[in-house]
């Protein structure tokens, strides 16, 4: 008898069948996990309707939502590696990649919660949406996951609401039916005894081991890898800004430059906050620099005095498109090779604001054949110069991080010091690294100068000034006329010169083929994608000692144990 009862209470399998669904409301399952949320989805029409917020929650963390300043358009909008996706409240067509598209049941609100067509979204997330409607749930499973199917072997094979037999039974297999698919279950997790499973009809249990036949994976889509950039560039990639806002430089003083592959110039400027760019292309320059081998990257910079200005712009769906479309239309126009974005002076309050604008614009501009760069400033700065990035986000949607590794010292600093000091933008890159592909970082080079000018006002007070911006050249002509102090100086890995005149002490850090040779090096010490130069405007293309200096590291050299192998050769 006392057997008896310790076997009922311990060890007999409960024989209680169960429902699986506690609620009559619309369940949803995702990857054989059921969600609970607040707003169930939705069937209309036989189409199924997702919350926003339950999207964003399980399957995208970037969809975005926004009006524009008037209230009156809502814009939902889906980015992915090569498509834009956006649709309009209340409206039965969508737009990708800017060309329409039909619904057959628009984005609404519902009581309002804003709830999408995701079977419309399926193909761009990769993956199967189905609805049960005898259990009245919502199935979506992940097309790239690979996923085990199984079928129970015997009646004991039953699927329980817990890991154990005493747990109520959600589900009896019928083991003389016909179609043997009725039985299979997709297995999403594995414990000691036990699988935890999905049933067809989207009934989620547990399932002892020994009751279950695993035969077959299934994957239903691969994952694409994604397409490297410049595949035609040997080695670490040596860009070059160039500041050309109108006319055409005298360019027979240009010889070529073994090793430079990239001239970015700043040509276009966004002028409104509705999207439109202002244009100072010149398919002279084009022409010179597709001549003699190099690829042209147009720059695309918002008004840096004016980050309201630049905000309106980010908000607001139609300008965010509308400026992609004229980037679009002027790259074809000059058979640009790249873009080149820098948004600087940025509203904190804005930074996935920014990040959205990239996420929208990187897949058209690739579609058409681009490269597609951001600038960034260095971490660790202000709101709206440096903390306005989100560099992890932006590394996503891009081919190359232009990291702007210069202005430690800014021309409006309180106090003298040197633009990039090694050891800080070493810090620098190090910190970036940390959260951003190695292999998509371009280390940022300053070709320039700060002259400082120390001196007293009128009242006798210290103070420090940028008397000028100086070229490598004329940095060097200033330190000759002058017959000023030069030592070099090992913590900043540059020459540091100094001279007094009229009761001001002027001094400069230095940037010429030395300190260049060591900053550059880091691209390998760090295996970074190579360097962007500010800019070209401040050295001679003649300058042979800066150009081999480039050419050296970064396209003859392949690991930096050559580099300081090769400095000690030089020192012996």
């Amino acid at each position: 008898m006392v057997v008896n009862i310790i076997y009922k209470l311990f060890f007999m399998p409960n024989e209680q069948v169960v429902e699986a669904f506690k609620s009559k409301e619309v369940h949803l399952i995702i990857d054989g996990e059921e969600i609970i949320t607040k707003n169930p989805p939705k069937v209309v029409g036989g189409q199924i309707l997702l919350s926003f917020e339950d999207i964003r929650t399980n399957i995208d963390k970037d969809i975005w939502y926004d009006k524009n300043e008037q209230g009156a358009s809502r814009v939902v909008s889906i980015t992915t590696k090569n498509r834009v996706v956006r649709m309009q409240t209340e409206k039965l067509n969508a737009v990708v990649n800017d060309k329409p598209v039909d619904l057959k049941i628009p984005a609404n609100n519902y009581e309002g919660v804003l709830f999408l067509p995701i079977e419309f979204l399926a193909e761009f997330y990769d993956i199967d949406v189905n609805y049960n409607s005898e259990n009245n749930v919502v199935i979506i499973d992940d097309k790239t996951i690979v996923k085990r199917i199984g079928y129970p072997l015997d009646a004991m094979g039953v699927l329980r609401r817990d890991k154990s037999i005493r747990a109520p039974i959600v589900k009896l297999f019928d083991l003389s039916t016909e179609n043997r698919e009725d039985n299979q279950i997709y297995i999403t997790n594995e414990f000691d005894k036990w699988f935890k499973a999905r049933t067809a009809d989207g009934i989620i249990g547990y399932i002892e081991k020994r009751y279950v036949v695993v035969e077959k994976y299934q994957i239903n889509k691969l994952k694409q890898p994604e397409i490297k950039p410049h595949n035609n560039i040997t080695g670490k990639l040596n860009l070059v800004w160039e500041m050309n806002y109108q006319g055409t430089p005298d360019l027979s003083l240009r010889e070529p430059i073994d090793g430079l592959d990239v001239v970015s110039f700043t040509w276009f400027k966004v002028n409104d906050e509705r999207g439109n760019l202002s244009n100072s292309g010149n398919s002279v320059l084009v022409d010179w620099a597709h001549n003699h081998g190099y690829e042209v990257w147009g720059l695309v910079a918002n008004d840096f005095s004016n980050p309201d200005k630049t905000s309106k712009l980010l908000h607001n769906s139609e300008a965010r498109m509308e400026l992609i479309r004229q980037i679009l239309a002027y790259a074809a126009l000059y058979r640009l090779d790249g873009i080149n974005i820098d948004f600087e002076n940025i509203n904190l309050s804005d930074k996935d604001a920014y990040t959205q604008l990239i996420r929208e614009m990187s897949p058209l501009l690739k579609e058409q054949g681009l490269i597609v760069s951001v600038d960034v400033g260095v971490m660790g700065g202000s709101d709206n110069w440096s903390k306005c990035y989100d560099r992890q986000a932006l590394a996503e949607s891009v081919d190359y991080l232009c990291v702007m590794t210069y202005d430690q010292y800014w021309s409006t600093s309180p106090k003298a010091g040197p633009v990039a000091q090694m050891s800080w933008v070493e810090n620098k890159i190090q910190e970036i690294i940390e959260i951003v592909p190695r292999e998509k970082v371009l280390l940022g080079l300053p070709y320039y100068t700060r002259l400082w000018k120390e001196y007293k006002d009128e009242n006798g007070n210290q103070k420090v000034k940028t008397e000028k911006h100086l070229s490598i050249d004329e940095a060097k002509a200033l330190v000759d006329e002058k017959s000023a102090n030069i030592t070099w100086d090992e913590e900043s890995g540059q020459y540091y010169a100094e001279y007094e005149e009229a009761g001001a002490k002027y001094r400069m850090w230095m940037e010429n083929e030395r300190s260049l040779d060591l900053k550059s090096s880091l691209a390998l010490k760090y295996q970074l994608a190579g360097v962007c130069a500010w800019s070209g405007n401040f050295v001679k293309y003649d300058n042979k000692g800066i150009w081999t200096v480039l050419n050296t590291n970064l396209k003859e050299l392949n690991h930096y144990q050559e580099w300081e192998f090769l400095k000690k050769q030089i020192s012996n």
